[in-house]
């Protein structure tokens, strides 16, 4: 998911940087603000689905909002190295 957009985010910021008369202008912080978002979101949506919260003796509780979390904090990283790589090393190749 955040290879997918971090990918659609650079093909918006290259064509904005070569002067491209999108509708709506230079909207680029908004769509980093979107793709954090989105990125948040889905990441502790799949993380909440397939992580089950160990129970005791190796029981399976469950989910829970400890999943969830989990992959909350999982995700912002993943957001951040996602955009650092799109911005600081991909896009000076292109433009």
């Amino acid at each position: 998911m955040a290879t997918v957009l971090g990918l659609a985010y650079l093909a918006y910021d290259v064509a904005v940087s070569r002067g491209a008369d999108l509708p709506g202008g230079d909207l680029r912080v908004l769509a980093v603000a979107a793709f954090v978002v989105v990125v948040l979101i889905a990441g502790t949506w799949i993380t909440y689905l397939v992580v089950p919260q160990p129970g005791r003796g190796g029981r399976i509780a469950g989910r829970s909002g400890w999943s969830a979390a989990l992959g909350l904090f999982a995700s912002v990283p993943i957001a951040y190295l996602v955009l650092v790589v799109v911005v600081q090393v991909i896009k000076p190749l292109l433009v």
